[in-house]
């Protein structure tokens, strides 16, 4: 049995290594990347290089792609027809290319991402710009190397009289890199060229007067001059790039965003779908319909305006919500010298001159070497027509053709070459005006020699022409710029307003923490109590605001969550609400909404006074609490509670120059009373400090903010039943930290003690005992007692056992002062 020795063990890293190289070069060098020279990709330079080869050029008729593309594809380019046919198609698309290099017959796309026809049903031929690109191909300007069957040479790159790369820039992805650089227009880098060429040393600053920033075939308005100057240094940047709008005013005061011009490579489709989806989804109000009016005389897209919208905000929001504007990234990567290079426009410009010195050279070689040849042959045939009886007798006397050769180059000393062309002679050319034209031709000759020769020894010389060639160029192609730059990029502010249609709407939030909104319709085709709420559920705030107002709700944890209005769940007046728990995933098991405020914007002359159980105070400032980015699932520490047991009993907002002072009451019967100002203003993570001197046991029941001069009410109710009113003003105000004094009388048997204490004017509160039984108590009702007194008892201890639980009555309706009605 033979052994095969040809079996190589290798790692598979090894081989993977290996081949992933390889390909990856092959991705970058022969497929996705284009050449500083040239600007072209393999693939476009093998159709441009094989259409021009089968004269498919401009100045003849149309030929079916399908023709094209098969004769790229069999004798340059061995990929699957599609992609070939993808990259012929994008050379002659004018939306995506500055000077389109191909035309084409028939559908070749559009803005919109429709695909083109299908080859077999569009001609083609190239372009005039493209005869550009080609120019002098046929003398040996650029190197030519076998294509891959070795059958046919093709072109490494092409001879390109003009700076395409910049031009018609590029966009590709290869293995490690991707390049996007933009197109720019022809006249412009054609100036910024011939500068460069005059002062080599010339700073990107003054080559920045010729070529100001890209200019897209789109059009639009490009932003950010420093921006674009960065990305023209480095080769990388970012700029914006918006489309061009105008606001048009309709009859009837209406308005419409009419767009002529959008950012380049955006599909007009998906921004005119996009558009009308932020309609659709109500984002914002005010658009009534987006329209794509564009034909065949340009493009137009139209959003029509609802009456009285903010037509200025409604942009705003559209350029920054929607394609309407776009960041474009420059990052212009190129094949330079064999290699993938990041470069800026220096690098470019440079290396494109390079490459025409070095096509100018070798074309003056080869037209030099052309013209040596037939000087040479032209002073055979000159001298051949001065001894014309001689050559023909010579010729006559020879035996055949080889014979007449040898026989004049022995006779009269004719070169080889000079023997053939004479023997090749036809008799008409022995006329006497050849004579003239030969003499004509070889004076043109010898100053064709001349020129060239100066060409080829004087560097300056070169330069001359490589200039007058970009003129020439530029005289017969330079159009005006179609992108408007502007230095500064604008900040896009987007008003509340315009996202928000305004309207007016009752806000009902419950103790167990339903929130909803409901329209003023709703409220008012509903009687006030149908108010939807679960069993034993009961209403915590209702008031009349706006959709564009917010709002914070305080839970007795110490936490504050933030609501826009407009956010609440729209629902029937009938309808429970949603549950705060909902959006807001961290709240405690035992945490219930304790207060809620109401704000058009943060004021920063106001407070929040804040007081908790176990007897800590502070203020913070309303500013403190700036709707945050993760309001939505997230609350904000409003207070440092220092023990798990402790909560917030009460919270308020207050202006910096209301004079007030706190008034606490202890579940003992302590009550206190000191100015405001003597609480410091704090963070919102700060504990606070003492409020209250508490006794073992003991803790606060309320605190209220009453009048420092003046008298303000309020009631207290005990556990065994007993309600009573009385005057915060009759304590004397001590100071923060104090004990207080009694405000119950004590009794050693079975003593008082506070459950409740709020204020004591127009209240309803409602009182259960041990045994389920509920009263409802008017304050205004209570007597007003001494500060010593127990107060009149309203519920029997004996028969229903202690009061467990007080809480406040609040109307279902809107106060007077909200009355939208």
């Amino acid at each position: 049995m033979e052994h095969n020795h040809n079996i190589q063990e290798l790692t598979l890293e090894e081989v993977m290594g290996d081949r992933f190289g390889r390909y990856s070069k092959y991705i970058i060098q022969e497929r996705a990347l284009p050449d500083i020279r040239d600007g072209l990709k393999p693939v476009q330079r093998r159709i441009l290089f094989a259409m021009n080869k089968d004269g498919n050029t401009y100045d003849k008729a149309f030929r079916k792609s399908a023709k094209s593309v098969g004769n790229i594809m069999g004798n340059y380019h061995p990929h699957g027809d599609s992609s070939i046919y993808e990259a012929m198609v994008r050379l002659s698309q004018d939306w995506k290319l500055r000077e389109v290099l191909i035309e084409m017959h028939g559908n070749n796309g559009s803005m919109d991402g429709d695909p083109p026809a299908a080859m077999r049903y569009t001609e083609a031929r190239l372009s005039k710009v493209s005869e550009e690109l080609l120019a002098d191909i046929e003398k040996e300007t650029v190197d030519l190397v076998w294509n891959f069957d070795d059958t046919e040479k093709e072109p490494t790159v092409l001879p390109a009289r003009f700076p395409n790369l910049l031009v018609n820039g590029s966009t590709g992805i290869s293995a490690g890199y991707a390049t996007e650089i933009p197109t720019h227009n022809l006249g412009e880098v054609i100036d910024g060229t011939i500068y460069l060429i005059d002062h080599p040393n010339a700073s990107l600053d003054k080559l920045m007067d010729f070529i100001p920033g890209p200019d897209f075939p789109t059009g639009g308005i490009l932003q950010g001059a420093a921006e674009i100057k960065k990305a023209y240094e480095t080769g990388k940047g970012k700029v914006i790039l918006r489309s061009v709008t105008d606001i048009e005013t309709l009859k009837g005061g209406k308005e419409q965003i009419v767009i002529t011009e959008i950012p380049y490579e955006v599909n007009k489709a998906s921004l005119v779908k996009k558009m009308d989806e932020v309609r659709l989804n109500k984002k914002i109000d005010g658009i009534a319909e987006v329209r794509d009016e564009s034909d065949r005389t340009g493009l137009r897209i139209v959003v029509e305006l609802k009456k009285e919208a903010n037509a200025e905000g409604i942009l705003n929001y559209l350029y920054k919500n929607t394609d309407l504007q776009i960041n474009y990234n420059f990052n212009m990567v190129a094949i330079d010298e064999m290699r993938p290079q990041q470069v800026g426009l220096l690098r470019i410009l440079n290396s494109y001159i390079a490459h025409r010195k070095d096509v100018i050279t070798r074309r003056s070689r080869f037209e030099l070497e052309k013209a040596k040849k037939r000087q040479h042959i032209v002073e055979g045939l000159i001298k051949a027509l001065s001894i014309l009886d001689e050559v023909i007798a010579t010729i006559r006397g020879s035996k055949d053709k080889r014979d007449a050769k040898n026989n004049l180059v022995l006779e009269h000393g004719f070169t080889e070459e000079q023997a053939e062309a004479i023997v090749n002679l036809q008799l008409y050319r022995l006329t006497n005006t050849d004579i003239t034209a030969l003499r004509a031709e070889a004076e043109e000759l010898a100053a064709t020699l001349l020129r060239l020769r100066k060409i080829l020894d004087d560097e300056q010389e070169l330069l001359k022409v490589i200039k007058a060639e970009l003129r020439s160029v530029k005289k017969q192609y330079g159009n005006p710029r179609l992108t408007k730059i502007e230095a500064e990029i604008s900040e896009i502010k987007i008003e509340t307003e315009v996202l928000i249609a305004s309207e007016d709407v009752v806000v009902t939030v419950t103790h167990d923490g339903y929130l909803k909104r409901s329209s003023l319709r709703s409220y008012q085709a509903s009687k006030p109590e149908e108010v939807g709420m679960k069993e034993g559920d009961r209403l915590l705030y209702t008031g009349a605001v706006n959709t564009l107002d917010h709002l914070l709700l305080v839970t007795n944890k110490g936490n504050v969550i933030y609501r826009p209005v407009h956010e609440l769940a729209d629902l029937k007046w009938k309808e429970i609400g949603e549950h705060i728990s909902q959006t807001m995933l961290s709240l405690a098991i035992d945490e219930s909404i304790l207060a809620v405020f109401t704000y058009k914007e943060l004021d920063p002359a106001k407070r929040f006074v804040l007081i908790t159980k176990n007897g800590q105070i502070k203020q913070s400032l309303m500013t403190d609490f700036e709707p945050w980015r993760t309001y939505k699932s997230r609350p904000l520490t409003m207070i440092k509670l220092k023990a798990d047991e402790d909560e917030l009993v009460a919270v308020y907002l207050v202006s910096e120059d209301e004079p007030l002072d706190v008034f606490l009451v202890s579940h003992r019967g302590f009550g206190l009373r000191y100015d405001l100002n003597e609480v410091p203003v704090v963070g919102p993570k700060a504990a606070g400090v003492k409020a209250m001197n508490l006794k073992d046991n003991d803790f606060v029941v309320n605190g209220l903010l009453v009048l420092a001069e003046g008298d303000t009410l309020v009631v207290i109710v005990t556990q065994r039943g007993a309600v009573k009113r009385m005057l915060a003003q009759e304590l004397n105000a001590l100071g923060r930290a104090k004990r207080g004094l009694m405000v119950l009388r004590e009794l050693k048997k079975n003593p008082h003690r506070v459950l409740y204490m709020g204020p004591g004017e127009d209240r309803i509160l409602l009182l259960q005992n041990q045994k389920g039984q509920l009263r409802e108590v008017a304050t205004n009702q209570v007597p007003i007692g001494e500060r010593t007194s127990n107060g009149s008892f309203v519920l029997d201890e004996k028969e229903g056992g202690t009061v467990i639980s007080v809480h406040e009555i609040i109307e279902a309706g809107l106060p007077k002062e909200d009355s939208v009605i």
